[in-house]
């Protein structure tokens, strides 16, 4: 599926984090994955209200998955890795005209 949202399209997901070495580029192109894949969820589904905290905590649990790859490299999510998501799933949010609460949105993270 190709984005819509023409804001979604060009942002750039965790500028951060691909532009510091300490992250394995690898691993932040799959986390940038996941973002785009939440971004396809919520134009394809287009949840209502707080019903949207389904797809984020599932890219949550997503990223979640992902730490234990990041750990392997040496590397791992931490706080600036964990602002970058937190960031750009509330960017998506706001995208989509959702009022959110982020920590909500985020709340099965374990990183």
């Amino acid at each position: 599926m190709t984005i819509k949202n023409e804001t979604v399209k060009q942002r750039k997901f965790l500028k951060s984090m691909i532009d510091d070495s300490y992250y394995p580029k690898h691993l932040v192109e799959k986390g940038q994955r996941l973002l785009v894949a939440l971004a396809e969820r919520i134009e394809t589904e287009a949840p209502k209200g707080n019903a949207v905290y389904a797809l984020t905590h599932a890219t949550t649990e997503a990223f979640n998955d992902l730490q234990e790859e990041f750990f392997e490299a040496e590397s791992e999510i931490e706080t600036m890795a964990r602002e970058a998501i937190a960031e750009d799933i509330g960017f998506l949010l706001g995208a989509y005209g959702y009022e959110f609460d982020i920590e909500e949105a985020i709340a099965p993270r374990d990183w």
